[in-house]
């Protein structure tokens, strides 16, 4: 778990990043193996369908963008994505935040089921280093979200200019 994430957090090659992180992910499966029983049997169940859904669905955009002549595999081949195909940076961030176990997706729940198989075992350590290597695995997935999302220098020309400020009570007005 720390060994994977520690090098994915050096990454700046999503491919990369993405084969590091899975290095982390086998170690939280490991958590479920280690609990054993049926609760561990059925945590590593879960969490295996719902990891290999969201590894296939991310790989598979970046099989998509990248091109038989190029591989798109730095950060900046990722960034304003959502400006250039918005359905492949939607269905990316999704893979993403469930590979980082964003609460409401299955990642989350599969890690929970890990969480609760093993604190039912007793392996408090292994669930401690488990929960502190996924902070810092939001820290990378986010990185690359934070990329499809970011807008391209506009010309200055396209820039709307106010001609004159607008008053406190006017920008409530236009927000309502």
């Amino acid at each position: 778990m720390i060994a994977g994430n520690f090098l994915a957090l050096l990454q700046n090659n999503v491919k990369r990043l993405l084969a590091y992180s899975s290095i982390a992910h086998m170690g939280y499966l490991m958590v479920a193996f280690l609990a054993a029983g049926s609760r561990g049997a059925e945590a590593a169940a879960f969490y295996l369908v719902a990891y290999f859904i969201t590894t296939l669905g991310a790989f598979g955009v970046v099989t998509v963008i990248s091109g038989s002549d190029r591989e798109a595999d730095t950060m900046d081949d990722y960034r304003g994505l959502f400006w250039r195909q918005p359905g492949l940076a939607v269905i990316f961030t999704l893979m993403l935040l469930s590979l980082a176990s964003i609460p409401l997706t299955a990642g989350f729940v599969g890690k929970f089921y890990i969480v609760a198989a093993g604190a039912s075992s007793a392996t408090w350590a292994l669930i401690l280093v488990l929960v502190m290597s996924s902070v810092f695995g939001l820290f990378y997935y986010l990185r690359v979200i934070v990329a499809l999302y970011e807008t391209a220098p506009r010309d200055i020309s396209e820039v709307v200019m106010f001609s004159r400020p607008l008053s406190l009570a006017q920008g409530l007005f236009w927000w309502l």
